[in-house]
């Protein structure tokens, strides 16, 4: 029998010392079961620990989050029911990105559309099933284009510069998740990090200035990444957006505390009109949430 794994999240996070703009939004994260309600996919050799929507929201409320984008997360394959589920919870607080086949019916889209999903995640990294090659993924954009969708790409350091050539054809908008997956220890110069702030020279391309807590060799607080988030925030200020990647999926000890994330946007976003854009008006306009009130 496969055994539970143990929780990459913590039970009892502190409040955060710095304060958010209203309308702040965690554009990365992830809602892990209850497994009971909502099945693993199948393979598993652990069943994972649940993160369900109850504690993400206790969370979001103890941080000053208002808004959030749900990433589908693999541990429950392509059965989009979890997140479909915590949509519903609190209406119009929260978009979706899907981990989709490439054949996925149009009707699907539709339907997951209709539910507040708007972009599909897929993953070229070493420790996640790979379903398709990168100009499969890019062709499919097309299909996400023609429905406001965006395509989301998690990749290994190394395959930035291999793969950016095919990225920058999508007819969709791309995001690149967790800064590219750098490591901080190798530098600002590292050629990881040159070919990601190439890449984005493209206009139709955005990062998520998460994961500063996965690029880190330093550990808690985190600032040895801090330079990599602060330079993609003031080179790109229009086209960046922030996620605290709560439960933490695959990370190695010790666990994040989702208070010193977000204590680190002070270095990250030093400025209150580079904090308001990477928190409140960048993902506004990329998720499409309605305006504030």
């Amino acid at each position: 029998m496969s055994a539970i794994a143990a929780p990459t999240h913590k039970a009892d996070p502190r409040p955060p010392r710095f304060k958010l703009p209203r309308g702040a939004c965690d554009a990365h994260f992830h809602v892990v079961g209850p497994g009971s309600r909502f099945p693993f996919a199948a393979g598993r050799k652990t069943i994972p620990a649940d993160a369900p929507k109850e504690a993400l929201f206790a969370l979001h409320d103890l941080l000053g989050i208002e808004r959030g984008v749900i990433v589908h997360t693999a541990m429950h394959g392509t059965d989009q029911s979890v997140t479909l589920d915590a949509l519903t919870a609190r209406p119009g607080r929260y978009r979706a990105e899907a981990l989709l086949p490439l054949d996925v019916p149009d009707a699907e889209l539709k339907r997951l559309g209709a539910a507040g999903f708007c972009g599909a995640r897929f993953h070229f990294m070493k420790h996640l099933a790979q379903a398709a090659s990168i100009d499969d993924v890019i062709a499919f954009g097309k299909r996400l284009a023609d429905i406001g969708w965006h395509l989301q790409i998690h990749m290994e350091p190394e395959l930035i510069g291999d793969y950016a050539a095919a990225i920058r054809r999508s007819a969709a908008r791309v995001i690149i998740d967790h800064m590219g997956r750098i490591d901080a220890a190798l530098g600002l110069d590292q050629p990881a990090f040159q070919h990601l702030l190439r890449l984005l020279d493209d206009r139709n391309i955005w990062v998520k200035v998460s994961g500063c807590d996965r690029a880190s060799r330093a550990g808690p607080p985190y600032a040895d990444a801090a330079p990599f988030a602060r330079k993609l925030v003031s080179e790109l200020g229009d086209r960046v957006v922030w996620g605290t990647d709560w439960p933490h999926p695959n990370h190695q000890p010790p666990i994040p505390d989702d208070g010193d994330l977000v204590d680190l946007l002070a270095d990250i976003a030093p400025t209150p009109q580079a904090l308001q854009a990477l928190m409140v008006d960048n993902p506004q306009r990329f998720y499409q949430f309605a305006p504030l009130d």
